[in-house]
C-alpha cells in the first residue's frame, strides 16, 4: 500500500474551460483554513474561460494555454507538464476541465491528478450524468472525488457523497444539488491528501484514521 502523499500544505494548479465553481469553492475553503493548500495557477484550456477572471480577481495566476495552438495532445499535454514542473505541483484538480487527460500527463504526474464527477462512479461516467441518472430512473445518485487514469471516469475512487432524486427532479434542479455537495466533498478530499491520511493499493484507496 502505497501513501498519495505524506502531510504538507499542498501545492495546487486547476485546469478549468468553463465557470469554476469548484474552483471557487476550493478557494473559499482555503481562505477559512479548512484546507492546507495553496493555488499557484489556474490553467484552462479555453482562452476566454470565467475561471481565468476569477483566478485573477482572487490573485492568482491565470494562464490559457489553448490546445489548437499545438501540434496535437502530447505536445500540448507537454506544454501543461512544463508549467507545472516549473511551478513545483503536488497535485493537479481538474474542475470542470473538459478534456481527457492523456499518457504525457499521467506519466509526469501519476496519482497526482483528481477530478470530481457528479454521479456515483462507476454509474454514469461522461458527459451529461445527471440526465443520465433520470434516464435510467436511479433513487440515488451523487458525486465522487476520484483519481485520474487514462479512461473515461475510471480512476480509483477517494470520497462519495448521495444525494436522493426526487420524483419532481429535472436536470437543472438535480444538478444543482449534486454541485452544492461537490462544493464540499471535493475540498474534504484533498484535505485529507494534506494531512497525509490516504492510501492506494491498486484500485482500493484506503483513508486512514489520524
Amino acid at each position: 500500500m502505497k501513501q498519495l502523499m505524506t502531510a504538507r500544505q499542498l501545492k495546487l494548479a486547476v485546469l478549468a474551460s468553463g465557470r469554476g465553481s469548484n474552483f471557487d469553492a476550493i478557494c473559499r475553503a482555503i481562505e477559512r483554513k479548512d484546507l492546507n493548500a495553496q493555488i499557484l495557477v489556474l490553467i484552462s484550456d479555453q482562452p476566454q474561460a470565467p475561471a481565468l477572471a476569477k483566478a485573477t480577481a482572487r490573485g492568482i495566476e491565470a494562464l490559457p494555454i489553448n490546445p489548437r495552438d499545438y501540434s496535437g495532445r502530447d505536445a500540448y499535454e507537454e506544454r501543461l507538464v512544463r508549467e507545472l514542473e516549473a511551478r513545483q505541483v503536488d497535485l493537479v484538480v481538474l474542475a470542470g476541465y473538459m478534456r481527457l487527460v492523456g499518457k504525457v500527463f499521467l506519466k509526469a504526474y501519476e496519482h497526482r491528478v483528481l477530478n470530481i464527477h457528479p454521479a456515483l462512479l462507476p454509474s454514469f461516467p461522461g458527459l451529461n450524468a445527471q440526465q443520465q441518472a433520470l434516464d435510467y430512473g436511479v433513487k440515488f445518485s451523487g458525486c465522487t472525488v476520484h483519481l485520474v487514469d487514462e479512461g473515461m471516469d475510471t480512476g480509483p475512487i477517494i470520497m462519495q457523497r448521495v444525494v436522493p432524486v426526487l420524483d419532481d427532479d429535472d436536470q437543472e434542479t438535480l444538478s444543482q444539488r449534486i454541485l452544492k455537495e461537490e462544493h464540499e466533498l471535493y475540498w474534504q478530499a484533498l484535505q485529507l491528501i494534506a494531512e497525509g491520511r490516504v492510501w492506494i493499493e491498486g484500485r482500493r484507496v484506503v483513508v486512514k484514521a489520524d
